[in-house]
């Protein structure tokens, strides 16, 4: 794999240097929806809660993140209206390689009405497979090709499920049960 493959970047390199903090980004700023608390943070990273709150500390005392209080949890998320929210969201897209897979797969395969990002990669984590749903008139030939390209590009594994327009209740049922993130919609990026 060459220098150039989006596996291999990290656009906060030198920008930030805490591991933690730029985990913190990846998993707030890719689905800003999403919301996160302090221990599953923590668990998820392999890291000390102290560290993980030191760290949400400093993003909320800087406006990156918000918080809310559920219970005795505080619950963090992104704050999208912050001014450098869009250069964010973009970064972490590019640093996960999602704005290749709209750029080389999605924008490529026939009839596309929506593409759906679910599970590990909607929530912000990167586990290195990248689950997608295709919903359209989709050109199975390209699909194959598109993936093995894609994949080679980015680093990591992507897995298709394909739906006809007519399946919508296929898909209101699998968005319902899963994290997901649109990232297609009618003929353009989402």
């Amino acid at each position: 794999m060459n220098d150039n493959t989006a596996h291999n970047m990290n656009p906060f390199g030198g920008l930030i240097t805490s591991k933690t903090r730029v985990q913190i980004l990846m998993r707030l700023f890719l689905n800003p929806a999403r919301r996160a608390y302090l221990r599953e943070l923590a668990s998820e990273f392999g890291a000390s809660p102290s560290l993980v709150r030191d760290e949400l500390n400093q993003l909320a005392a800087a406006g990156l993140l918000q918080s809310e209080r559920a219970g005795r949890q505080v619950l963090f998320r992104a704050n999208t209206s912050h001014s450098l929210f869009p250069e964010l969201n973009s970064m972490v897209r590019k640093a996960l390689g999602m704005d290749h897979i709209v750029e080389s797969i999605v924008g490529r395969l026939g009839d596309l009405d929506s593409a759906w990002l679910i599970d590990d990669y909607a929530q912000g984590q990167d586990s290195g497979l990248i689950d997608l749903v295709l919903v359209g008139d989709i050109h199975q030939e390209n699909l194959a090709d598109l993936v093995a390209k894609a994949e080679r590009y980015i680093g990591r594994k992507i897995r298709t499920l394909v739906l006809d327009k007519g399946e919508t209740d296929v898909l209101e049922r699998l968005l319902g049960e899963r994290p997901h993130l649109p990232l297609w919609r009618d003929g353009a990026a989402a």
